[in-house]
């Protein structure tokens, strides 16, 4: 953290397969790690990580991402798959001092979701609660409603500042965004470049988001990465008061 600046990155990573090398299977760790690198984010929340699956060459993808870019990491299973684990993953410059993980309703069928979370102390600022989140991408706002229904109940009684990343799969438009932002603050409201798809992208479902602070947003921006995966990175940067 430069000049009481807090960095913070979400980003969707597609198991970090090239959609334009999708057919092939084509994994490219260092890419990604690249495109992190360059932002030099203090805090990542990462969705779509594979651990051991045959289909990414049974790598722990978020243990390559933490050594590339030299952060600490947790990842967090949402699903068994292909052998290995499916999941999301959080990487932080600063060390992780308790981690919880939280199954999420489904009122219809989908695949399994989960929300994540660490505690960490800035140094001369106290603790922060950093989230990462995926949200069901099968059913209209069906699971998605109830599932950040449930992630906001998880933070309601919490003085600390919470600090949100995810893939909500909702448009801002949608209940479920319009469900977050009765409890947290987006770090783009009006206006905001989209996240998806890579190339000439038309829709935001990507955010980063605050709640028990004010700190202002200096920046935020979708970085126009088209290779790495099929979802552009977010980045927003918080003035620590």
């Amino acid at each position: 953290m430069a000049d009481n600046k807090l960095k913070v990155m979400t980003y969707n990573i597609h198991h970090a397969n090239p959609p334009s090398n999708a057919a092939e299977g084509i994994i490219n760790v260092d890419t990604i790690a690249g495109v992190i690198n360059k932002q030099a984010p203090d805090l990542v929340g990462i969705q779509e990580v594979d651990n051991g699956t045959a289909r990414s060459g049974n790598i722990n993808e978020a243990a390559i991402l933490a050594q590339k870019t030299g952060m600490h990491y947790r990842f967090f299973k949402a699903i068994n798959y292909d052998g290995g684990e499916y999941g999301l993953t959080i990487l932080s410059r600063y060390p992780i001092r308790s981690e919880k993980q939280i199954a999420l309703p489904r009122v219809m069928d989908g695949e399994a979701r989960i929300l994540c979370y660490v505690t960490l102390n800035i140094p001369g600022k106290g603790n922060l609660i950093f989230a990462n989140t995926h949200l069901d991408a099968q059913h209209a706002d069906g699971n998605r409603i109830v599932q950040v229904g449930r992630i906001m109940r998880e933070f309601n009684k919490t003085h600390t500042p919470v600090i949100i990343t995810g893939d909500f799969n909702s448009a801002p438009s949608q209940q479920t965004i319009q469900i977050l932002d009765q409890y947290f603050r987006r770090s783009c409201v009006s206006g905001c470049p989209y996240t998806i798809p890579q190339i000439n992208p038309d829709k935001t479902i990507d955010y980063i988001a605050l709640k028990n602070e004010q700190w202002p947003v200096t920046d935020h921006r979708v970085i126009p990465e088209t290779y790495a995966s099929d979802h552009r990175p977010v980045i927003a940067v918080y003035q620590i008061k």
